[in-house]
Protein backbone atom coordinates (compact mmCIF):
# COMPACT_ATOMS: atom_id res chain seq x y z
CA UNK A 1 0.00 0.00 0.00
CA UNK A 2 0.83 3.72 -0.96
CA UNK A 3 2.40 5.84 2.05
CA UNK A 4 0.49 8.52 2.43
CA UNK A 5 2.42 11.44 2.36
CA UNK A 6 1.61 15.00 4.45
CA UNK A 7 2.03 18.14 3.94
CA UNK A 8 2.06 20.97 6.19
CA UNK A 9 0.29 24.77 5.53
CA UNK A 10 -1.10 27.05 8.25
CA UNK A 11 -0.34 25.05 11.02
CA UNK A 12 -2.82 21.66 9.18
CA UNK A 13 -2.23 18.85 7.21
CA UNK A 14 -2.89 17.97 4.20
CA UNK A 15 -2.74 14.74 1.38
CA UNK A 16 0.05 15.27 -1.23
CA UNK A 17 -2.06 13.85 -4.27
CA UNK A 18 -0.68 16.03 -7.07
CA UNK A 19 0.57 14.18 -10.94
CA UNK A 20 2.33 14.93 -13.74
CA UNK A 21 -1.08 15.98 -15.54
CA UNK A 22 -2.12 17.91 -12.43
CA UNK A 23 1.51 19.90 -12.02
CA UNK A 24 1.03 20.05 -15.98
CA UNK A 25 -1.98 22.10 -16.09
CA UNK A 26 -0.79 24.34 -13.19
CA UNK A 27 2.51 25.36 -15.15
CA UNK A 28 0.80 25.94 -18.67
CA UNK A 29 -1.65 28.35 -16.23
CA UNK A 30 1.10 30.01 -15.16
CA UNK A 31 3.29 29.93 -18.40
CA UNK A 32 0.95 30.60 -20.98
CA UNK A 33 -0.27 34.15 -20.26
CA UNK A 34 -1.91 36.77 -22.35
CA UNK A 35 1.33 37.65 -23.49
CA UNK A 36 1.11 34.73 -25.81
CA UNK A 37 -1.32 37.06 -28.28
CA UNK A 38 1.47 39.64 -28.25
CA UNK A 39 4.05 36.82 -30.05
CA UNK A 40 2.97 38.16 -33.20
CA UNK A 41 4.22 41.72 -32.33
CA UNK A 42 7.57 40.02 -31.42
CA UNK A 43 8.33 38.12 -33.89
CA UNK A 44 7.97 41.23 -36.28
CA UNK A 45 10.26 43.07 -34.41
CA UNK A 46 12.53 39.48 -35.00
CA UNK A 47 11.60 38.72 -38.46
CA UNK A 48 11.23 35.55 -39.99
CA UNK A 49 14.41 34.17 -39.01
CA UNK A 50 15.13 35.37 -35.95
CA UNK A 51 11.57 35.48 -34.56
CA UNK A 52 10.97 32.02 -34.48
CA UNK A 53 14.66 30.85 -33.60
CA UNK A 54 14.25 33.12 -29.87
CA UNK A 55 11.01 31.49 -29.03
CA UNK A 56 12.80 27.80 -29.61
CA UNK A 57 16.16 28.87 -27.79
CA UNK A 58 14.34 29.96 -24.79
CA UNK A 59 11.90 27.10 -24.51
CA UNK A 60 15.05 24.59 -24.38
CA UNK A 61 17.16 26.93 -22.10
CA UNK A 62 14.00 27.53 -19.75
CA UNK A 63 12.91 23.48 -20.26
CA UNK A 64 16.56 22.25 -19.31
CA UNK A 65 17.22 24.87 -16.23
CA UNK A 66 13.90 23.68 -15.03
CA UNK A 67 14.78 20.06 -14.96
CA UNK A 68 18.16 21.13 -13.02
CA UNK A 69 15.71 23.05 -10.55
CA UNK A 70 13.45 20.07 -9.85
CA UNK A 71 16.16 17.82 -8.64
CA UNK A 72 16.85 20.80 -5.86
CA UNK A 73 13.08 20.05 -4.51
CA UNK A 74 14.80 17.73 -1.54
CA UNK A 75 18.54 18.03 -0.26
CA UNK A 76 20.50 16.98 -0.39
CA UNK A 77 19.95 13.82 -2.51
CA UNK A 78 17.16 14.67 -5.25
CA UNK A 79 14.58 11.12 -4.70
CA UNK A 80 15.81 10.78 -0.70
CA UNK A 81 16.76 13.95 0.85
CA UNK A 82 14.56 16.51 3.07
CA UNK A 83 11.86 18.74 1.26
CA UNK A 84 12.37 22.26 0.36
CA UNK A 85 8.75 23.51 0.10
CA UNK A 86 9.45 26.81 -1.36
CA UNK A 87 12.21 28.30 -4.05
CA UNK A 88 13.94 29.88 -1.13
CA UNK A 89 14.49 26.92 0.63
CA UNK A 90 15.85 25.53 -1.88
CA UNK A 91 18.14 28.01 -2.63
CA UNK A 92 18.61 28.46 1.58
CA UNK A 93 19.51 24.11 1.18
CA UNK A 94 22.66 24.53 -1.65
CA UNK A 95 23.97 28.51 -1.79
CA UNK A 96 25.12 31.25 0.86
CA UNK A 97 23.12 33.61 2.74
CA UNK A 98 23.92 36.35 0.44
CA UNK A 99 22.30 34.18 -2.93
CA UNK A 100 19.12 33.37 -0.56
CA UNK A 101 19.16 37.37 -0.20
CA UNK A 102 19.34 37.66 -3.47
CA UNK A 103 16.47 35.05 -4.22
CA UNK A 104 13.94 36.48 -2.20
CA UNK A 105 14.45 40.18 -3.61
CA UNK A 106 13.90 38.32 -7.24
CA UNK A 107 11.14 35.96 -6.73
CA UNK A 108 9.25 37.92 -4.52
CA UNK A 109 9.33 41.20 -6.73
CA UNK A 110 8.58 39.34 -9.57
CA UNK A 111 5.69 37.28 -8.51
CA UNK A 112 3.98 40.90 -7.13
CA UNK A 113 4.87 42.41 -10.79
CA UNK A 114 2.84 39.37 -12.60
CA UNK A 115 -0.01 40.17 -10.28
CA UNK A 116 0.35 43.91 -10.97
CA UNK A 117 0.50 43.15 -14.97
CA UNK A 118 -2.05 40.36 -15.07
CA UNK A 119 -4.35 42.72 -12.89
CA UNK A 120 -3.59 45.37 -15.57
CA UNK A 121 -4.02 42.56 -18.70
CA UNK A 122 -7.37 41.16 -17.76
CA UNK A 123 -9.01 45.06 -17.31
CA UNK A 124 -7.58 45.89 -20.93
CA UNK A 125 -9.35 42.65 -22.59
CA UNK A 126 -12.64 43.54 -20.55
CA UNK A 127 -12.33 47.08 -22.25
CA UNK A 128 -11.85 45.25 -25.37
CA UNK A 129 -14.95 43.38 -25.17
CA UNK A 130 -17.17 47.13 -24.75
CA UNK A 131 -15.00 48.03 -27.31
CA UNK A 132 -15.73 45.87 -29.91
CA UNK A 133 -19.35 45.57 -29.03
CA UNK A 134 -19.08 49.50 -29.51
CA UNK A 135 -17.44 49.07 -33.07
CA UNK A 136 -19.78 46.44 -34.26
CA UNK A 137 -22.97 48.49 -33.65
CA UNK A 138 -21.51 52.06 -34.28
CA UNK A 139 -18.73 51.17 -36.84
CA UNK A 140 -14.98 51.03 -36.59
CA UNK A 141 -14.67 54.45 -37.08
CA UNK A 142 -16.36 55.61 -34.13
CA UNK A 143 -14.77 56.75 -31.22
CA UNK A 144 -14.92 54.12 -28.76
CA UNK A 145 -12.51 54.46 -26.24
CA UNK A 146 -13.23 53.50 -22.60
CA UNK A 147 -12.14 53.67 -18.76
CA UNK A 148 -11.16 50.16 -16.86
CA UNK A 149 -11.19 51.72 -13.85
CA UNK A 150 -13.94 50.11 -12.28
CA UNK A 151 -13.63 46.72 -14.26
CA UNK A 152 -10.06 46.61 -13.18
CA UNK A 153 -12.05 46.82 -9.05
CA UNK A 154 -14.22 43.98 -9.66
CA UNK A 155 -11.36 42.05 -11.25
CA UNK A 156 -9.30 42.49 -8.08
CA UNK A 157 -12.63 41.68 -5.83
CA UNK A 158 -12.97 38.67 -7.34
CA UNK A 159 -9.01 37.45 -6.87
CA UNK A 160 -9.57 38.69 -3.22
CA UNK A 161 -12.29 35.84 -2.98
CA UNK A 162 -10.38 33.37 -4.62
CA UNK A 163 -7.04 34.22 -2.14
CA UNK A 164 -8.67 32.63 0.55
CA UNK A 165 -8.30 29.47 -0.69
CA UNK A 166 -5.83 27.34 1.38
CA UNK A 167 -3.05 26.41 -1.40
CA UNK A 168 -2.72 25.41 -4.76
CA UNK A 169 -3.45 22.28 -3.89
CA UNK A 170 -6.57 23.11 -3.46
CA UNK A 171 -6.84 25.06 -6.35
CA UNK A 172 -6.27 22.62 -9.16
CA UNK A 173 -9.69 23.09 -10.20
CA UNK A 174 -8.83 26.90 -10.89
CA UNK A 175 -5.35 25.72 -12.71
CA UNK A 176 -7.23 23.44 -15.02
CA UNK A 177 -9.63 26.53 -15.97
CA UNK A 178 -7.12 28.22 -16.58
CA UNK A 179 -5.45 25.74 -18.83
CA UNK A 180 -8.55 25.41 -20.57
CA UNK A 181 -9.23 29.13 -21.41
CA UNK A 182 -5.19 29.75 -22.04
CA UNK A 183 -6.06 27.07 -24.92
CA UNK A 184 -9.29 28.36 -25.96
CA UNK A 185 -8.54 31.93 -26.41
CA UNK A 186 -4.81 30.66 -28.20
CA UNK A 187 -7.08 28.97 -30.79
CA UNK A 188 -9.43 31.66 -31.35
CA UNK A 189 -5.88 33.98 -31.83
CA UNK A 190 -4.37 31.54 -33.93
CA UNK A 191 -7.79 30.79 -36.40
CA UNK A 192 -8.35 34.22 -36.46
CA UNK A 193 -4.68 35.00 -37.71
CA UNK A 194 -4.88 32.12 -40.08
CA UNK A 195 -8.60 33.39 -41.32
CA UNK A 196 -6.51 36.59 -41.98
CA UNK A 197 -3.60 35.36 -43.79
CA UNK A 198 -5.39 33.30 -46.02
CA UNK A 199 -7.58 35.94 -46.85
CA UNK A 200 -4.46 38.35 -47.78
CA UNK A 201 -3.35 35.55 -50.50
CA UNK A 202 -0.06 36.27 -49.76
CA UNK A 203 2.42 36.01 -46.39
CA UNK A 204 3.34 39.02 -45.01
CA UNK A 205 6.33 39.85 -43.49
CA UNK A 206 10.13 40.57 -43.54
CA UNK A 207 12.91 37.99 -42.92
CA UNK A 208 14.48 40.69 -40.55
CA UNK A 209 11.53 42.16 -39.57
CA UNK A 210 9.93 45.55 -39.33
CA UNK A 211 12.15 47.59 -41.99
CA UNK A 212 11.98 51.42 -42.20
CA UNK A 213 13.47 51.88 -38.41
CA UNK A 214 16.36 54.00 -37.24
CA UNK A 215 19.11 51.97 -35.74
CA UNK A 216 18.29 52.85 -32.54
CA UNK A 217 14.37 51.96 -32.65
CA UNK A 218 15.33 48.88 -34.56
CA UNK A 219 17.74 48.39 -31.38
CA UNK A 220 15.49 48.89 -28.63
CA UNK A 221 11.93 47.04 -30.29
CA UNK A 222 14.32 43.56 -30.73
CA UNK A 223 15.37 43.62 -27.40
CA UNK A 224 11.94 44.68 -26.03
CA UNK A 225 10.93 41.51 -28.32
CA UNK A 226 13.34 39.40 -26.23
CA UNK A 227 12.15 40.58 -23.01
CA UNK A 228 8.97 39.57 -23.86
CA UNK A 229 9.47 35.77 -25.32
CA UNK A 230 11.93 35.28 -22.28
CA UNK A 231 9.49 36.72 -19.66
CA UNK A 232 6.70 34.40 -21.43
CA UNK A 233 8.36 31.50 -20.75
CA UNK A 234 9.29 32.37 -17.00
CA UNK A 235 8.00 30.43 -14.27
CA UNK A 236 10.98 29.23 -12.77
CA UNK A 237 9.54 31.09 -9.00
CA UNK A 238 6.63 28.83 -8.85
CA UNK A 239 7.93 25.80 -9.68
CA UNK A 240 9.06 24.45 -6.73
CA UNK A 241 5.60 25.18 -4.72
CA UNK A 242 3.84 23.32 -7.84
CA UNK A 243 6.14 20.19 -7.24
CA UNK A 244 5.31 20.20 -3.32
CA UNK A 245 1.65 19.47 -4.68
CA UNK A 246 2.99 16.00 -5.98
CA UNK A 247 2.66 12.36 -4.49
CA UNK A 248 5.77 10.90 -3.50
CA UNK A 249 5.76 7.72 -6.00
CA UNK A 250 6.74 8.30 -8.56
CA UNK A 251 10.03 10.44 -7.40
CA UNK A 252 8.62 14.06 -7.00
CA UNK A 253 11.58 15.16 -9.40
CA UNK A 254 11.13 12.84 -11.84
CA UNK A 255 7.17 13.52 -12.23
CA UNK A 256 8.05 17.16 -12.41
CA UNK A 257 10.65 16.81 -15.21
CA UNK A 258 7.82 14.91 -17.23
CA UNK A 259 5.42 17.53 -16.19
CA UNK A 260 7.75 20.39 -17.54
CA UNK A 261 8.23 18.71 -20.55
CA UNK A 262 4.47 18.69 -21.46
CA UNK A 263 3.51 22.19 -20.00
CA UNK A 264 6.83 24.12 -22.15
CA UNK A 265 6.00 21.72 -25.20
CA UNK A 266 2.21 22.70 -25.22
CA UNK A 267 3.36 26.62 -24.61
CA UNK A 268 6.31 26.15 -27.28
CA UNK A 269 3.88 24.93 -29.82
CA UNK A 270 1.39 27.81 -28.74
CA UNK A 271 3.82 30.15 -29.15
CA UNK A 272 5.49 29.70 -32.44
CA UNK A 273 2.07 28.76 -34.09
CA UNK A 274 0.38 31.71 -32.62
CA UNK A 275 3.47 33.95 -33.57
CA UNK A 276 4.00 32.77 -36.85
CA UNK A 277 0.56 32.79 -37.74
CA UNK A 278 0.01 36.53 -36.40
CA UNK A 279 3.05 37.97 -38.45
CA UNK A 280 2.19 36.04 -41.61
CA UNK A 281 -1.04 37.80 -41.24
CA UNK A 282 -0.02 41.27 -39.98
CA UNK A 283 3.42 41.50 -41.21
CA UNK A 284 5.65 44.48 -39.41
CA UNK A 285 1.75 46.45 -38.34
CA UNK A 286 1.08 43.33 -36.05
CA UNK A 287 -1.11 44.84 -32.95
CA UNK A 288 0.88 44.82 -29.95
CA UNK A 289 -2.05 42.00 -28.40
CA UNK A 290 -4.11 40.44 -31.22
CA UNK A 291 -7.27 40.42 -29.14
CA UNK A 292 -7.19 43.92 -27.79
CA UNK A 293 -5.30 45.49 -30.83
CA UNK A 294 -8.36 45.47 -33.15
CA UNK A 295 -6.10 44.13 -35.94
CA UNK A 296 -10.10 41.71 -36.09
CA UNK A 297 -13.14 43.38 -35.84
CA UNK A 298 -15.46 40.42 -37.30
CA UNK A 299 -17.10 38.46 -36.26
CA UNK A 300 -17.06 40.31 -32.91
CA UNK A 301 -18.94 37.67 -30.61
CA UNK A 302 -15.55 35.55 -31.04
CA UNK A 303 -12.87 38.64 -30.27
CA UNK A 304 -15.67 38.59 -27.05
CA UNK A 305 -14.87 35.07 -26.52
CA UNK A 306 -11.31 35.27 -26.69
CA UNK A 307 -10.65 38.38 -24.83
CA UNK A 308 -13.33 36.72 -21.80
CA UNK A 309 -10.97 33.45 -22.38
CA UNK A 310 -8.42 35.65 -21.36
CA UNK A 311 -10.04 36.73 -18.56
CA UNK A 312 -11.03 33.58 -16.99
CA UNK A 313 -7.31 32.26 -17.43
CA UNK A 314 -6.04 34.99 -15.53
CA UNK A 315 -8.31 34.57 -12.80
CA UNK A 316 -6.30 31.82 -11.87
CA UNK A 317 -2.57 32.47 -13.28
CA UNK A 318 -2.84 35.48 -10.54
CA UNK A 319 -3.73 32.56 -7.77
CA UNK A 320 -0.76 30.49 -9.17
CA UNK A 321 1.78 33.63 -8.84
CA UNK A 322 -0.09 35.04 -5.59
CA UNK A 323 -0.25 31.69 -3.46
CA UNK A 324 3.35 32.01 -2.85
CA UNK A 325 3.72 35.04 -1.45
CA UNK A 326 0.34 34.77 0.76
CA UNK A 327 2.20 31.85 2.26
CA UNK A 328 5.41 33.29 2.93
CA UNK A 329 3.51 35.99 4.78
CA UNK A 330 1.56 33.68 6.66
CA UNK A 331 4.90 31.66 7.52
CA UNK A 332 6.38 35.00 9.27
CA UNK A 333 3.13 36.04 10.76
CA UNK A 334 2.83 32.70 12.36
CA UNK A 335 6.24 32.18 13.68
CA UNK A 336 6.21 35.60 15.22
CA UNK A 337 2.51 34.98 17.27
CA UNK A 338 2.49 31.84 17.56
CA UNK A 339 -0.14 31.51 20.01
CA UNK A 340 -2.67 34.31 18.57
CA UNK A 341 -5.95 33.31 17.88
CA UNK A 342 -6.17 36.07 15.28
CA UNK A 343 -4.07 33.86 13.67
CA UNK A 344 -5.14 30.11 14.41
CA UNK A 345 -8.53 30.19 15.25
CA UNK A 346 -10.75 28.53 12.21
CA UNK A 347 -13.65 29.64 10.49
CA UNK A 348 -15.39 27.84 8.46
CA UNK A 349 -17.88 29.23 5.14
CA UNK A 350 -20.05 26.67 2.94
CA UNK A 351 -19.98 27.73 -0.56
CA UNK A 352 -22.87 26.49 -2.43
CA UNK A 353 -21.63 26.57 -5.43
CA UNK A 354 -18.89 24.75 -5.43
CA UNK A 355 -20.74 22.00 -2.97
CA UNK A 356 -17.83 22.39 -0.53
CA UNK A 357 -16.93 24.46 2.40
CA UNK A 358 -14.02 27.21 2.66
CA UNK A 359 -11.90 27.73 6.02
CA UNK A 360 -9.78 31.21 6.64
CA UNK A 361 -8.00 32.52 9.64
CA UNK A 362 -8.84 36.07 10.05
CA UNK A 363 -5.27 36.31 9.71
CA UNK A 364 -5.54 34.98 6.57
CA UNK A 365 -8.35 37.25 5.27
CA UNK A 366 -6.60 40.23 6.23
CA UNK A 367 -3.08 40.20 4.83
CA UNK A 368 -4.17 38.47 1.92
CA UNK A 369 -7.04 41.09 1.06
CA UNK A 370 -4.18 43.41 2.06
CA UNK A 371 -2.19 42.33 -0.75
CA UNK A 372 -4.70 42.01 -3.47
CA UNK A 373 -5.82 45.66 -2.75
CA UNK A 374 -2.95 47.17 -2.54
CA UNK A 375 -1.99 44.92 -6.01
CA UNK A 376 -5.07 46.34 -7.78
CA UNK A 377 -4.02 49.90 -6.29
CA UNK A 378 -0.89 49.86 -7.85
CA UNK A 379 -2.11 48.37 -11.29
CA UNK A 380 -4.83 51.53 -10.95
CA UNK A 381 -2.19 54.28 -10.51
CA UNK A 382 0.31 52.72 -13.34
CA UNK A 383 -1.57 51.32 -16.23
CA UNK A 384 1.61 51.31 -18.50
CA UNK A 385 2.66 48.50 -16.15
CA UNK A 386 2.80 45.99 -18.84
CA UNK A 387 5.79 48.06 -20.09
CA UNK A 388 7.38 47.24 -16.57
CA UNK A 389 6.56 43.96 -16.55
CA UNK A 390 9.05 43.84 -19.03
CA UNK A 391 11.85 44.85 -17.02
CA UNK A 392 10.85 42.88 -14.22
CA UNK A 393 11.16 40.00 -16.50
CA UNK A 394 14.24 40.45 -17.90
CA UNK A 395 15.86 41.39 -14.09
CA UNK A 396 13.94 37.47 -13.09
CA UNK A 397 15.01 35.48 -16.12
CA UNK A 398 18.90 34.83 -15.20
CA UNK A 399 18.39 34.80 -11.38
CA UNK A 400 15.18 32.76 -11.58
CA UNK A 401 15.31 30.81 -14.61
CA UNK A 402 19.28 30.38 -15.14
CA UNK A 403 21.50 31.35 -12.19
CA UNK A 404 20.06 29.83 -9.35
CA UNK A 405 19.13 26.37 -10.86
CA UNK A 406 22.40 25.97 -12.55
CA UNK A 407 24.32 27.08 -9.22
CA UNK A 408 22.02 24.42 -7.00
CA UNK A 409 23.28 21.86 -9.67
CA UNK A 410 26.73 22.49 -9.85
CA UNK A 411 26.49 22.49 -5.82
CA UNK A 412 24.22 19.26 -5.61
CA UNK A 413 26.32 17.61 -7.71
CA UNK A 414 29.76 18.59 -6.97
CA UNK A 415 31.13 19.38 -10.09
CA UNK A 416 34.32 20.56 -10.15
CA UNK A 417 36.12 23.71 -11.09
CA UNK A 418 37.44 23.27 -14.76
CA UNK A 419 35.22 20.72 -15.46
CA UNK A 420 33.58 20.34 -19.38
CA UNK A 421 30.32 20.82 -17.26
CA UNK A 422 31.10 23.41 -15.11
CA UNK A 423 32.35 25.03 -17.91
CA UNK A 424 29.03 24.62 -20.07
CA UNK A 425 26.83 25.31 -17.20
CA UNK A 426 28.88 28.99 -16.42
CA UNK A 427 28.81 29.62 -19.55
CA UNK A 428 25.03 29.20 -20.46
CA UNK A 429 24.62 31.56 -17.21
CA UNK A 430 26.68 34.22 -18.20
CA UNK A 431 25.78 34.19 -22.02
CA UNK A 432 22.29 34.86 -20.54
CA UNK A 433 22.63 37.27 -17.87
CA UNK A 434 24.09 39.14 -21.25
CA UNK A 435 20.73 38.78 -23.09
CA UNK A 436 19.06 40.28 -19.34
CA UNK A 437 21.07 43.12 -19.17
CA UNK A 438 20.85 43.84 -23.06
CA UNK A 439 17.06 43.33 -22.51
CA UNK A 440 16.83 45.61 -19.48
CA UNK A 441 17.79 48.18 -21.36
CA UNK A 442 15.63 48.10 -23.87
CA UNK A 443 12.44 47.73 -21.39
CA UNK A 444 13.98 51.07 -19.83
CA UNK A 445 13.56 52.55 -22.80
CA UNK A 446 9.81 51.46 -23.61
CA UNK A 447 8.85 52.70 -20.20
CA UNK A 448 9.96 55.85 -20.96
CA UNK A 449 7.99 55.94 -23.77
CA UNK A 450 5.45 54.70 -21.90
CA UNK A 451 5.59 57.07 -19.13
CA UNK A 452 4.92 60.21 -21.39
CA UNK A 453 1.43 58.52 -22.61
CA UNK A 454 0.23 57.53 -19.16
CA UNK A 455 -1.98 58.81 -16.57
CA UNK A 456 -2.70 57.55 -13.27
CA UNK A 457 -6.07 55.95 -12.58
CA UNK A 458 -7.30 55.97 -16.63
CA UNK A 459 -7.01 52.78 -17.97
CA UNK A 460 -8.12 53.04 -21.95
CA UNK A 461 -8.83 50.44 -24.34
Amino acid sequence: MEKMEIGHIEGREYERKGTVWTASAHIVAAVIGSGVLALAWSVAQLGWVAGPLALTAFAIVTCYTSTLLANAYRAPDPVTGSRNRTYMEAVRSYLSPREVYMCVVAQYVNLWGTMVGYTITATISMVAIKRANCFHKFGHEANCEASGTLLMLLFGVIELILSQFPNLEKITWLSVMAAIMSFAYSFIGLGLSIGKWIGNDFTKGDLIGTVGLSPAKKTWSSLQALGNIAFAYTFAEVLIEIQDTLKPSPPENVAMKKATFYGIGATTMFYLSLGCAGYAAFGNNAPGNILTGFGFYEPFWLVDIGNLCVILHLFGAYQVYAQPIFAAVERQVAAKWPDAKFINRVHTLNVPLFNSTLSFTLSKLTFRSIIVLVTTLVAMMVPFFNAVLGLLGAFSFWPLTVYFPISMHIAQEKIGRGMPKWFFLHGLSIFCLMISIAVSIGSVVDIASSLKMSAPFKTIG
